[in-house]
Parts: structure tokens; C-alpha cells; sequence
């Protein structure tokens, strides 16, 4: 029984898994990312390309895209990977990343911004697009939000 005041932890079950697979995976890059320290831009950026290379189309695609236009929009964004995603950085800090659909097993991949991106406007705005195909269109709004994040 446990001490006064204090709740017995739930049974853990071996049938449910508190993560998924893909979770598990993320945070084990995650961890992966955090020991190795501080990467040089041409090591960022082998380590980005590896994480694109192991992609299945249309993520791959779609990253590889992605890369070009964020290295043309703001070189001085460093590529490096996040949670084992292609991702962005600013003074060590995650501006943005893609996320491939493939990533969680979701309908369509994602570039997300963090709060360190400067696309702030009023009260409300969204830091996440759902990418379901690169167009000309989308490119030149991927574009133009990578700008305003680094701004």
C-alpha cells in the first residue's frame, strides 16, 4: 500500500505501448542529436542528407526540394537534423524542419516553424503547413515564410 497522500503507479500493460515505434525512434535521434555536440555547417549538413536519402518518395522529393529553397532563401540557416528530421538552425536554435508524412505514418508531410521563427502576426498565426505537393505556388510561399522566419 502506498504511503499516505501518494498514488500506487497504474500497472504498466504489456499489450499497450506508452510510444509507437515511430515515437520511439524520434526521441532516439533526438538523444542521438543531443550527445554529439555541436556540428559543423558541412556536418549538419551530411547528416541532413543522410536523413533525405533515407526517405521514400514523395518525401524525399519534397525534402530534397525543401533544402534547396531554404539554402537559397537564408544561407545562414545551418541544415542538421531534428528528432532525426531534416531541419534548420540559428544560433543552435531549430528554425524550422520538415516533417515527412512518412515520419508518423500521417496523410501528408509538414514544415513546421519554432517560436524562434520570426513569423509572429497579431494575436494568431499558424506555424505549421501540411505540404501535399510542391508547387510553384508553394515553393515561392516556402520561400517567402523561411525569409520571414530569419527576418
Amino acid at each position: 500500500m502506498p504511503a499516505a497522500g501518494k498514488r500506487a503507479a497504474p500497472a504498466a500493460s504489456k499489450s499497450k505501448k506508452l510510444f509507437t515505434a515511430e515515437e520511439q525512434e524520434a526521441m532516439k535521434a533526438a538523444v542521438a542529436d543531443r550527445k554529439r555536440g555541436k556540428l559543423t555547417r558541412a556536418d549538419g549538413e551530411a547528416e541532413l542528407l543522410a536523413a533525405v536519402a533515407k526517405l521514400d518518395e514523395p518525401d524525399r522529393g519534397m525534402a530534397t526540394r525543401i533544402h534547396a529553397l531554404v539554402a537559397a532563401a537564408a544561407p545562414e540557416l545551418w541544415p542538421r537534423t531534428w528528432y532525426g528530421m531534416p531541419a534548420y538552425s540559428k544560433d543552435d536554435k531549430i528554425i524550422c524542419h520538415f516533417q515527412p508524412a512518412m515520419k508518423f505514418k500521417t496523410r501528408y508531410a509538414t514544415l513546421g516553424f519554432s517560436d524562434k521563427a520570426k513569423l509572429d502576426d497579431g494575436a494568431m498565426w499558424p506555424n505549421s503547413f501540411a505540404l501535399a505537393k510542391l508547387t510553384p505556388e508553394v515553393e515561392a510561399r516556402i520561400t517567402a515564410l523561411v525569409k520571414q522566419a530569419v527576418g
